[in-house]
């Protein structure tokens, strides 16, 4: 008899870990919980920060482009508004994308200038 392997190993569930991470929106309190409790392996907390980053850094603009569009009048806020429905598109399809780079089981599925600056904030404000 031969052993199958286990559908739901240990590798597959760190895995389905990283795409709860990466969710869109909902991601970011699971991603800072684990952050908050400082377990897991290195990819683990590197995705975590990747994604609480993100999450802000959209969260910030959104909020910001909202505010400006309230005061703004007639076509610069149709401007604005259309910039920031641009700008959730592009948060979401970013967050798509580091999942397909997950799912190939990408050693660094990461975006370069978005990890730096995770990094600095992690040891500027957490270490």
């Amino acid at each position: 008899m031969t052993s199958q392997p286990d559908p739901f190993g240990e590798d597959r569930i760190k895995q389905l870990r990283l795409y709860l991470y990466l969710l869109p929106v909902i991601g970011f309190f699971p991603a800072l919980w684990q952050l908050y409790r400082r377990q897991g392996d290195r990819r683990e907390q590197q995705v975590s920060r990747l994604a609480v980053t993100l999450m802000l850094g959209w969260l910030l603009t959104y909020l910001g482009l909202g505010l400006g569009a309230e005061h703004l009048g007639g076509a610069n806020a149709f401007r604005v508004m259309f910039f920031n429905s641009l700008w959730t598109s592009g948060y979401f399809l970013t967050c798509v994308f580091l999942m397909l780079r997950v799912w190939q089981k990408a050693e660094k599925p990461t975006i370069p200038p978005i990890d730096r600056l995770a990094n600095d904030l992690e040891q500027k404000y957490f270490s």
